[in-house]
């Protein structure tokens, strides 16, 4: 996938601390929405369901450089690479207008029902790209 799937989320009162800025661990949310997002709620539970696979975090990374604040919209833009048979790794940056605000790297795997490691699923890479 060359060009970023853009996620937009609307930043609530709820989503900030004492600071006024976005709570830190609210960004991983808001990276999960955007990859469901990208990768299709229908086609997750389709795995689940059907082939028993889900997916799991391996590793998350983020670097905060500016906080987005109550009342601004933000977007998540979201690039993804195959690593390997088993992992994908989604470089996932939030924007607010063109201002970089915080940049984001999440390592993911498959595992089967017993989390069990198996090799990411057909239909995700042929959806990606």
């Amino acid at each position: 996938m060359t060009e970023a799937h853009v996620h937009r989320v609307q930043i609530y009162y709820e989503d900030t601390d004492h600071s006024g800025l976005v709570y830190h661990a609210n960004y991983l949310k808001y990276f999960e929405r955007a990859r469901e997002h990208l990768l299709g709620v229908e086609e997750l539970v389709r795995l689940l369901e059907e082939e028993g696979v889900g997916f799991v975090v391996y590793k998350a990374a983020m670097t905060f450089k500016r906080g987005a604040v109550f009342g601004d919209t933000i977007e998540i833009r979201t690039q993804v690479k195959s690593e390997s048979d088993y992992r994908i790794v989604f470089s996932q940056n939030v924007f607010r207008g063109e201002e970089l605000l915080v940049e984001g790297q999440v390592e993911m795997v498959c595992v089967d029902a017993t989390t069990k490691l198996v090799k990411l699923p057909v239909s995700v890479l042929e959806r990606l790209g």
